[in-house]
């Protein structure tokens, strides 16, 4: 990866109350799921930590924030959001699936809009957080599509169409999805020299990504490390809903009941 093609980092610096913070991704939560909505919505209405990030894919597919503005599943998940705000500091990141997702729903929840990636600095440590499909090089044909609709001019085209057709899309897109799915094994890995060439710019210790649906902890070079966090699925066998929980005594996985 050319130091050209390095992104932007932001920072965000942990308020010294913290004592713990919590990672979800990949919910991909939509109204013919209940069970992985219900199984957030628990999790959110009783927060232990203090802060949650949520890194991308919350939504299987966003397509405006005035879907929330009526009643319907959006709405819903709005509600659960502005609920758990009252009790810890909720922070959302675009994914590829929910990059729609603006400040008007962003705000009307009461979180924060966290930049793609972002550096957290907590407990001592300089923590990378990123969606991951930015760093997914090898997939092409998602990175062009990728460039095209994250341009301010596609996204005000589309949310410039009528509701109804947006959502028309949607589902579409859900279907497309679902048959790449039973097309293709795996989703595209994280590029690894590009992870560290993140790292390096970002004077980070440890990636912490979602995207790619492998839950994993990976040892890199120069004593860093690259944690995935798992998707959520309520109906699979065993029930996948983890957070991964970072404190002063370090990081580790928990699965909730």
């Amino acid at each position: 990866m050319s130091p050209a093609a390095l992104p932007r980092i932001e920072e965000l610096q942990a308020p010294g109350a913290w004592r713990s913070i919590e990672f979800i991704s990949d919910l991909h939560l939509q109204v013919d799921e209940p069970q992985t909505f219900e199984a957030w919505r628990r999790y959110m209405a009783h927060p232990s930590a203090d802060a949650i990030f949520i890194l991308g894919d919350l939504f299987d597919v966003w397509v405006g924030d005035d879907e929330a503005q009526q009643p319907g599943f959006a709405a819903d998940c709005a509600a659960v959001l502005l609920a758990a705000a009252s009790h810890a500091s909720i922070f959302f990141m675009h994914g590829n699936r929910d990059f729609l997702v603006g400040e008007d729903f962003i705000g009307a929840c009461r979180a924060t809009l966290l930049p793609d990636p972002t550096v957290l600095a907590f407990a001592g440590k300089r923590w990378l957080l990123t969606h991951g499909d930015a760093l997914c090089l090898a997939d092409t044909k998602y990175m062009e599509f990728r460039a095209k609709v994250r341009t301010a001019k596609w996204q005000r085209d589309f949310l410039a169409q009528p509701l109804a057709q947006r959502q028309a899309i949607g589902r579409q897109l859900r279907q497309e999805s679902e048959e790449f799915k039973r097309e293709v094994a795996h989703y595209a890995e994280v590029d690894g020299p590009a992870a560290q060439a993140w790292l390096e710019q970002a004077d980070a210790q440890v990636l912490i990504h979602g995207h790619t649906h492998r839950p994993a902890d990976h040892v890199l070079a120069l004593g860093r490390q690259r944690m995935v966090l798992s998707d959520w699925d309520a109906t699979a066998q065993p029930p996948r809903h983890e957070v991964l929980r970072l404190s002063r005594d370090g990081a580790r996985r928990i699965a909730l009941p």
